[in-house]
Order: C-alpha cells, then sequence, then structure tokens
C-alpha cells in the first residue's frame, strides 16, 4: 500500500506524458492516494507495520529503498500530503496546451513529498525531496504570474543552497555515527560525541531552516509563492515545506546536546519569523505575497515548540512533539486553503491587488465565506485547527516552567510570540476587509459565485480544518 502511495503520482505524470487525460488522471490519482492514504492512517493504529516495503539498493553503505508509517508524525505527513494533493490537482488555472506539463509537475510535487515521509533510509528521504524541488522550479518559471523567472532564480538558489548545506550536515552525521546502514532504526540508535554534535547540529539549522524559510533565509517564500501557480503554492507551502520541520524533530535526538548550544540563536531567529516577517506581512498590497509572507511568520510558531524541545533536551517536555506535528498539519491545510481561494479571487477579478478589490461578497458570497473561515483558522480562531497546534505550542512553552528559576529563554520567547497572534489577526481581517466588504469595485462586476465543481477541494480542506479544530485528537492519538 505505501509503495502505491508513492509511485501512484508518478505512474500517473508518466502516463499523462503518454497521452492519458491529464486532468482527469491527476484528479483521480489525487482521489485514490486520498482513499489509500486514509486506510493506511486508521489501519497504523490497530497495526504499525501495515505495508511496510524494503527493496535494497545497495550493501555498502546499506542503502535500501524502504517504505513505512515509521511512527505517528509520519502519519501525519501522510494524510496532510494526501489531502493538499487530492484538493491541488482540481485547482488553478491551467493554460491551455499546457495540461501536461501542469498536471504531471504538480504529481511529481507530491510524489518526492510523500516519498520523503514514509522514506526508512536517509539517502531517500533526501533524494525524494530533491525530486520534489525539480517540478517546483520547472512549474514557477514557465507557468507563473509575474515576475516567475525572477521567483525562479531566486527560489532555486537558495534551496539549492539549503540542500548543499543540509547534505553535508547529514554527510557528517552518518560519519560521526560510524554505522554501515543509513536506515533511520539505526542511525537513531548510534550516538554521536558533544563535540560533533555542535556543528552538525549547526548545518542542520541552517539547511532545514532554508528550505522551511526561517529567518533570515527566509526571503525567497513570499515571491515563489506569489508567482507560483495555485497547485504548486498549495503543496509547497502546505506539504513540501514540512520536510525541514520533519527532518529536525526525526534527527533530533542524534544532536541534542549539539541544538541546546544553538538555542538562544534558534529563539532570536523564529521571534523573527514571527514578529519581524510579521510586521512585513503587514505591509503588503498584494494578497498573494501577504499569504506568502503569512506562511513564513507561521514557522515561527513550529519553530518555538521545536526550542521548547530543545530546551528540555528531548525529555521532560511531552507537549513540544505534538505542538509542533498538529500545527505542521493546521497550517499546512489553512495555508493550502488559502492559495486555492486566492486564486478563485484572481480568476473572477482578474487582481490580487488590495486596492483594486472590494465588495467581492455581494457577488461570490460562498467564496467570502470560505475566505473567512480559513482566514479565521490561519489566525487561531478556537474550532478550527490551527487553534490546537498554536495553544499547545504556547502550553509547550510553559511546560518545564519554574516559578522559583523565574523565565528562561523559551518561557520569554513564547510572551512574545503571543504577540504574533495580534498581528496575523491585523492583516488577515484587513485583507477580508479589502477583498470582500465595502463598495464593489470595477474588478468584481462580472464575478460569479463559485461553482460545484471548485467547491470540492475547498470543502475538502475545510472539512480537515474543521475536523482536527472540533476533535483535536484525530490527529494527537497517532502521536502517542
Amino acid at each position: 500500500m505505501l509503495l502505491a502511495l508513492v509511485f501512484i503520482p508518478i505512474a500517473a505524470a508518466i502516463a499523462i506524458w503518454a497521452g492519458s487525460p491529464a486532468r482527469l488522471t491527476a484528479i483521480v490519482a489525487g482521489i485514490i492516494n486520498l482513499v489509500l492514504g486514509l486506510i493506511a492512517a486508521s489501519s497504523w493504529l490497530t497495526n504499525p507495520e501495515i505495508g511496510s516495503v524494503t527493496y535494497s539498493v545497495l550493501s555498502k553503505p546499506d542503502i535500501a529503498l524502504s517504505f513505512s508509517l515509521y511512527d505517528g508524525m509520519s502519519v501525519v505527513m501522510l494524510l496532510l500530503s494526501v489531502i493538499v494533493l487530492a484538493a491541488a490537482v482540481f485547482s488553478g488555472q491551467c493554460p491551455a496546451g499546457r495540461e501536461k506539463l501542469w498536471y504531471s509537475n504538480t504529481l511529481l510535487i507530491a510524489a518526492g513529498a510523500i516519498g520523503a515521509f514514509l522514506s526508512d533510509d536517509l539517502f531517500f528521504f533526501y533524494a525524494f525531496h530533491e525530486l520534489a524541488l525539480i517540478p517546483t522550479f520547472i512549474l514557477i518559471g514557465t507557468l507563473g504570474r509575474r515576475n516567475r523567472k525572477a521567483a525562479a532564480w531566486k527560489i532555486t538558489i537558495y534551496l539549492a543552497f539549503g540542500s548543499m548545506v543540509l547534505l553535508a550536515g547529514l554527510l557528517w552525521l552518518v560519519s560521526a555515527t560510524e554505522v554501515s546502514s543509513l536506515s533511520f532504526d539505526t542511525l537513531l540508535a548510534a550516538s554521536i560525541p558533544g563535540e560533533a554534535q555542535k556543528g552538525i547540529a549547526a548545518l542542520l539549522l541552517i539547511g532545514f531552516g532554508t528550505l522551511i524559510s526561517l529567518f533570515p533565509f527566509h526571503s525567497w517564500a513570499a515571491p515563489a509563492y506569489a508567482s507560483a501557480p495555485a497547485p504548486v503554492a498549495m503543496l509547497h507551502a502546505g506539504v513540501l515545506k514540512k520536510f525541514g520541520l520533519y527532518g529536525l524533530i526525526r534527527l533530533f535526538p542524534l544532536v541534542s546536546e549539539g541544538m541546546q548550544h544553538w538555542l538562544i540563536v534558534l529563539i532570536v531567529l523564529l521571534l523573527g519569523n514571527i514578529i519581524w516577517v510579521g510586521f512585513v506581512t503587514l505591509n503588503q498590497k498584494r494578497l498573494d505575497t501577504m499569504l506568502g509572507n503569512s506562511s513564513v511568520m507561521h514557522m515561527g510558531y513550529v519553530f518555538l515548540a521545536i526550542a521548547a524541545l530543545i530546551a528540555a533536551g528531548g525529555e521532560g517536555n511531552s507537549l513540544a512533539i505534538p505542538a509542533a506535528v498538529t500545527l505542521m498539519f493546521a497550517h499546512g491545510v489553512s495555508i493550502a486553503l488559502l492559495f486555492a481561494l486566492a486564486d478563485k479571487v484572481e480568476k473572477q477579478t482578474g487582481t490580487l491587488e488590495l486596492q483594486e478589490l472590494g465588495g467581492l461578497a455581494s457577488k461570490a458570497p460562498t467564496l467570502a465565506f470560505f475566505f473567512g473561515l480559513a482566514g479565521m483558522a490561519s489566525i487561531g480562531l478556537p474550532g478550527l485547527a490551527n487553534f490546537s497546534g498554536e495553544i499547545l505550542v504556547f502550553l509547550s512553552g510553559f511546560a518545564n516552567y519554574d516559578p522559583a528559576k523565574g523565565f528562561g529563554p523559551v518561557q520569554i520567547a513564547t510572551i512574545i510570540a503571543l504577540w504574533g497572534v495580534v498581528i496575523s489577526a491585523v492583516y488577515m481581517l484587513r485583507a477580508f476587509r479589502q477583498t470582500f466588504q465595502g463598495p464593489e469595485a470595477s474588478s468584481v462586476k462580472s464575478a460569479k459565485n463559485l461553482s460545484l465543481l471548485e467547491l470540492a477541494p475547498i470543502g475538502l480542506l475545510t472539512l480537515a480544518l474543521l475536523a482536527v479544530g472540533l476533535y483535536p485528537n484525530l490527529i494527537l492519538q497517532l502521536l502517542k
């Protein structure tokens, strides 16, 4: 089953290039993967070995194409991937005559993300992520909007830099463990000397951090998402960017001592994401660049949970990993929904300039309703998934608080980070007002309400936000 989850999108992409109807093939592949992903997740609860497959590639070093649901975090990331993929293949305005390129590359991005999250081997964990970056660059550069070529070059340079630094860190990590196998089981059972941990941790933070858009390595993200076709923005911001967070958490036990050395630095940087980028987001004049910067800002909250994990040395903070993973899922779904809806706004009005919009709710009330719901999720409204993740993040920051010792760095960072909630509420509510309320702008005169077909992917993502928001145990029970 897990092998199918990785290779169905690849097979569908090949079929599209061979002449199969592009949109239909992509939608069928997305729906099949969604069903298989839900079945795999539910089956994992009773049988964690469900669908595990291993194919030996090399004997020295031992490299195997091995897929499994390694733990609950892998299950959550799989669910996120298949949900956003199913929505992404329905979304976006494919230019006439470019269907093969559009849908095949969308499927390959998803295949790379799913392959990375399911890989048991460090080599393929890294390789599948790199596979996903190639179609990302292609789609932004060829079928993107506005300054697409500049955005494609910028994301290519930044993410290539991040990948190279990450590769150096991973090679150093493997060398320091002195193991003959690259499987996660073997690696995580090894140990690394404290002196080496410090350097490895620095490389992992820079490498993964660049891929995640950690401040100040973040400036590639907003232009890339603003220029990207909707499915690319949905899959990269919603799913693929979680690769770095997933990798940091997965490899943390090997470098927990080294990470503690960089705790203060990480706290300063994550506050840069939340506060600095938050104010940058306030200043945006376009809906797409606002959403891109908003995505960067919210990565700071996940890093805050990771900082709480580091401060506790990986022990004694039972909330940190559930907080990080829950918010990863919630952010992935909500930002994918927001980019899908922003694409609908542009389709209806021909612009995403906030000053050229206004009164769209009178013409497209369903679009206004779902955008408002997604916006409320993004700013942490109770009852929606992001609230569950954010409240856990803030609680994890105080999990080890000792009044006798006073506030430590993580507690101080948590208090400062609370202001990010205020900032995000201001920019999201202002964007909603400028887009959907007030007098009708000339750009919305011909706008129409969403069709049932357009509502399908939006409904799927909204259902995920509501389900986890109203019953967070859907995620938390997987992380026990």
